[in-house]
């Protein structure tokens, strides 16, 4: 488990739905990719395709979506 306080990504203010991330454990590379064809599908929107992202570790393989529900 991890908590990370951080500036959003997008450089814009800190709101209710900006700022605000949960992070899910997947067990491969193609249940990241899953998750995200999922979320797409049900109206979620790309902040960050799947792929690796080295500079948080060499292996670190993530995507990044935004809830279709998300207020700010």
């Amino acid at each position: 488990m991890a908590l990370w306080l951080c500036r959003p990504f997008d450089g814009e203010p800190a709101t209710v739905g900006n700022g605000t991330m949960v992070a899910l454990a997947a067990k491969s590379w193609r249940q990241v990719d899953a998750f995200h064809a999922a979320a797409l599908s049900q109206g979620g929107t790309s902040e960050g395709a799947p792929g690796l992202r080295p500079h948080y570790q060499p292996d670190f393989y993530a995507a990044y979506v935004r809830d279709p529900d998300e207020t700010s």
